[in-house]
């Protein structure tokens, strides 16, 4: 058995695989929540996996603290997947293949796997991430914004009369400014999705599926307009895809 580790950076998900294919275990833990001790309460109980593999978008002290846990738990250190050019029958489009993320690549692993492409995949979290995947599994490219939190994250702290005394809901015409910050944001996110899904599809040659993934994307999912689906565990379920093909 394997331990899959999806490191990303809100929050570290875990599960517990059982070759080929089933989580027997699986949780999350928050960065902000004492990650090494929850991390080694929550795998106290668990068996001994054959290998430990991650994925990671944070930082190098962040990853030692997982590795630290794991190696003194199961005497097993993590193997860390970076991006390569092509795997599992994914073709990156970055001329520098390492600088796409992980995750990302994961992701399109994932929807390759399961017979999704051509797709759109929108990771929805810190940072709102879109990619194109063709039938072939060529990733045609994708782009990088704020997430809809981090926007508005950052419009308040850019601004000084944009200070809402309560989080706002997202509706269609606000009047009041915390529901005009939270809407605009929301509905910005729900626009670039639908606007790069809608540009994809002459380059892809079919209309692609729309799988969103991410802390967010169930906010997200019924401000859009066109049909998606969720994808929640798309990290964890590439890196089993790839752990089943090494």
């Amino acid at each position: 058995m394997r331990l899959l580790l999806d490191l990303g950076n809100t929050r570290l998900k875990w599960a517990l695989q059982a070759q080929p294919e089933g989580w027997l275990a699986r949780g999350a833990v928050d960065w902000q929540d004492h990650p090494a001790a929850a991390l080694a309460s929550a795998w106290a109980g668990l068996p001994r996996p054959a290998r430990v593999l991650a994925a990671s978008v944070v930082d190098a002290a962040r990853e030692a603290q997982v590795e630290a846990v794991a190696q003194r738990l199961f005497d097993c250190a993590p193997t860390w997947l970076r991006t390569p050019a092509h795997a599992c029958g994914v073709h990156n489009a970055y001329a520098e293949p390492q600088r796409l993320g992980v995750d990302r690549f994961l992701a399109m692993v994932a929807a390759h796997a399961d017979g999704h492409a051509p797709c759109v995949l929108a990771g929805v979290g810190t940072a709102l991430t879109l990619d194109a995947l063709a039938a072939d599994g060529r990733h045609l490219g994708g782009l990088i914004a704020p997430g809809p939190a981090l926007m508005q994250q950052s419009l308040l702290g850019a601004t000084a009369q944009v200070r809402p005394e309560r989080p706002g809901v997202v509706v269609e015409l606000a009047d009041n400014t915390a529901d005009a910050v939270a809407s605009g944001c929301w509905h910005a996110a729900a626009a670039l999705v639908e606007r790069f899904a809608t540009r994809a599809t002459a380059r892809l040659g079919a209309t692609p599926q729309l799988i969103l993934g991410g802390g967010d994307a169930a906010s997200l999912l019924p401000l859009l307009s066109l049909p998606a689906r969720l994808s929640p565990d798309s990290v964890l379920r590439g890196l089993a895809v790839w752990a089943n093909a090494s």
